[in-house]
């Protein structure tokens, strides 16, 4: 009892030393010291046992809860798979898949990887990994990510069903890096006129424009559509790639400035490859961050046109800070601003991320994606532009220059069920493994399949009963709603299972895309410029 005692006086000592001396440091080292007195507190007395881990977790998230919308806290082991999509990287065999019907199937094995080097194909289903019967055991993406995933060098065994082939065909896989795409689609849409959808700004983001063109053999260049709606963001840097190809040298692309942050100017190099010519950048509401950058450029430069929808309104700057057990702190340090002075992040209160977020699906009731007139701004967020000095709009988020109305005519709660559970995706997986090899023979190029693939009424119905077997009953009126739209996305689907991605694009931009169509209509009236 009195080695006890004296322990907890020489404790009580060294946190009253502790207290004295934290009492002479700077604030932030005192509630820094005072922190951490609570934790051994809790560990050394409380009643039971505490994990001390979790317990500092949870104080970061709720410290970070209550500054802006976009700061936050990334624990070590979501630190790697937070990053890789920006990186465009990752370790593993090289196949894009969907779990169908608890069964891991091959949606396509991507170009060089390691699936394909060994000769697995679109539409093969694995079944067994290392000798692991994984099919009907509740697969799930994370658990798909674990069987195939792995440092570069070491080998996967994959038991593999392929439809014709009798029996279980044996693969030995080595993993390998495997690069993750953010160019989604890439095409001509008329002579000289190129359509780019970009996805996200991933490190490699600049290099796969560059690489596609150059597939394309565009040599003469009358126009680019830039696809940016629904683009959420990425790397600062290769906003600054992109946004450099279209300006000329010395013109400002975006500035950044916070209390604790000089302002910086970004410029342009000069040494892009399309400095003159029409050029469009569509945009939607969700469009954010990167994209916002890159469009505001364009806009504020008069260099070309604008189109489609306002813009999220993400314009706060988040730095990496390091934390020393592998996690990290995305704290935001500052402001984008475009060229003319526009700050691009819409208001916010501190600590009231729900209330931010709220706001945005409050433009969808207030109509905002049906009319440009519901939308008002005071005289103080208007701006110039720095050539021709029209008028443009801070405040939050990018208003293009030609708005484009939401076309909801086609939702019903039917279409929507079918888009959600991912019956439509599902259906059509199916039917292209077993319609493959006839469509490829059918259609040898695209424009053969745009002219002669037709969705009929047999197939419609098929779906119909599919959904049905999957505990979604056919909706008479919302199908009727929503059958054109269906179609559309149905082909697009076969598309994507003989030509590839790029493919699926080609069909909803010809089909139904409002603001496709204008875009074109733009570029092709010269006016983009």
């Amino acid at each position: 009892m009195k080695k006890i005692r004296r322990g907890l006086l020489l404790l009580s000592a060294v946190i009253l030393s502790n207290s004295i001396q934290a009492q002479n440091l700077p604030d932030i080292n005192r509630q820094m010291a005072k922190f951490g007195q609570t934790l051994m507190y809790l560990n050394s007395y409380y009643l039971d046992t505490v994990n001390t881990n979790t317990l500092t977790e949870n104080a970061i998230n709720s410290v970070i809860s209550k500054l802006d919308p976009h700061s936050a806290y990334i624990s070590a082991k979501d630190v790697k798979s937070m990053n890789e999509p920006l990186e465009g990287n990752f370790d593993g065999v090289g196949i894009e898949f969907a779990i169908i019907k608890d069964t891991l199937s091959v949606a396509a094995p991507i170009a060089g990887g390691p699936c394909e080097r060994v000769g697995i194909i679109t539409g093969d289903r694995i079944v067994k990994v290392n000798g692991e019967i994984i099919a009907g055991t509740g697969l799930t993406n994370e658990r798909v990510h674990k069987y195939l995933r792995g440092p570069k060098g070491t080998k996967v065994q994959l038991g593999i069903v392929r439809k014709g082939v009798p029996g279980m065909l044996h693969f030995e896989v080595v993993r390998d890096k495997i690069t993750i795409n953010s160019l989604d689609a890439a095409y001509e849409v008329g002579k000289g006129v190129y359509y780019l959808k970009l996805s996200r700004f991933a490190q490699n983001s600049a290099n796969e424009i560059l690489e596609a063109l150059i597939g394309m053999k565009a040599e003469r260049i009358n126009g680019i559509i830039l696809d940016l709606r629904g683009n959420t963001g990425g790397f600062l840097g290769t906003a600054m790639e992109i946004s450099n190809f279209f300006l000329e040298g010395g013109q400002s692309i975006v500035y950044t400035e916070g209390l604790k942050s000089p302002k910086r100017i970004e410029r342009a190099t000069g040494a892009g490859f399309y400095k003159k010519g029409p050029l469009v950048v569509m945009i939607d509401e969700n469009s954010a961050s990167a994209s916002e950058i890159v469009a505001g450029a364009i806009q504020d430069w008069d260099r070309g046109v604008i189109i489609g929808r306002r813009s999220f309104g993400k314009g706060l700057v988040q730095q990496i800070m390091p934390l020393n057990d592998g996690s990290q702190l995305r704290l935001t340090i500052a402001r984008y601003h475009t060229p003319s002075g526009r700050v691009i992040q819409s208001p916010y209160e501190a600590g009231e991320s729900e209330k931010y977020y709220r706001s945005f699906v409050e433009r969808y009731a207030k109509g905002e994606m049906f009319s440009k007139d519901s939308i008002s701004f005071p005289d103080s967020l208007k701006y110039k532009t720095l050539v021709k000095g029209r008028t443009v709009y801070g405040g939050g988020g990018i208003m293009p220059d030609i708005f484009v109305p939401a076309d909801t005519s086609y939702y019903s709660e039917y279409y929507m069920n079918l888009i959600r559970r991912g019956i439509i995706n599902e259906f059509m997986t199916n039917m292209g493994d077993q319609n493959r090899a006839v469509w490829s023979a059918k259609y040898k190029t695209f424009e053969q399949f745009e002219k002669g693939f037709r969705i009929d009424e047999k197939t419609l119905n098929d779906l119909t009963q599919y959904a049905a077997n999957k505990s979604l009953p056919l909706d008479t009126k919302g199908l009727e709603t929503s059958k054109a739209e269906m179609t559309i996305v149905m082909k697009a689907l076969a598309a994507k299972t003989i030509f590839g991605n790029t493919a699926y694009y080609r069909v909803i931009n010809s089909e139904r895309d409002a603001t496709f169509a204008k875009a074109l209509e733009v570029v092709r009236s010269k006016d983009g410029l």
